[in-house]
């Protein structure tokens, strides 16, 4: 269990595992009233949550699977990166990608976040790499099935 800092300027509680298994935590939209997204169109809604992660980890902000099954609403740089050395308020880029206006009331969950931990790394530069079995085969080089 990671311990993190936070402010929370939002209203109810603090987001929250739903379930024991749970790897995300539902992100509430912190407005005092209801924004709607026009079709093909994005905005950035705040959250109220401020964040300090310990070094090594990052939030990833990441998509709703119901808001986008059954509603076309999506995180547009899914998933968001906040750096562990950001303070400020988590926004959400959420962009429309249906057809119809969708409707953003105050409190509703709009993303996920998830912690992770994360490396850094030093590259070292070679003159060729080592083999694989893969080699440089691109997009769809592994078969369909």
């Amino acid at each position: 269990m990671v311990e993190i800092p936070v402010l929370f300027s939002g209203k109810g509680e603090l987001p929250h595992y739903a379930t024991p298994l749970s790897a995300g935590m539902d992100l509430r939209a912190h407005i005092e009233a209801p924004i709607t997204l026009k079709t093909m169109e994005r905005k950035i809604i705040p959250t109220g949550l401020s964040i300090a992660l310990p070094e090594g980890y990052e939030a990833q902000v990441r998509p709703r699977s119901g808001l986008a099954a059954k509603h076309g609403i999506s995180v547009l740089n899914a998933p968001g990166t906040i750096d562990a050395d950001y303070r400020g308020d988590i926004g959400v880029i959420l962009v429309n990608l249906s057809q119809e206006d969708f409707t953003i009331a105050p409190q509703d969950r709009i993303a996920q976040l998830v912690i992770a931990q994360y490396s850094q790394v030093e590259w070292q530069i070679m003159e060729a790499l080592p083999d694989s079995e893969r080699g440089s085969g691109g997009f769809g080089s592994t078969g369909k099935k």
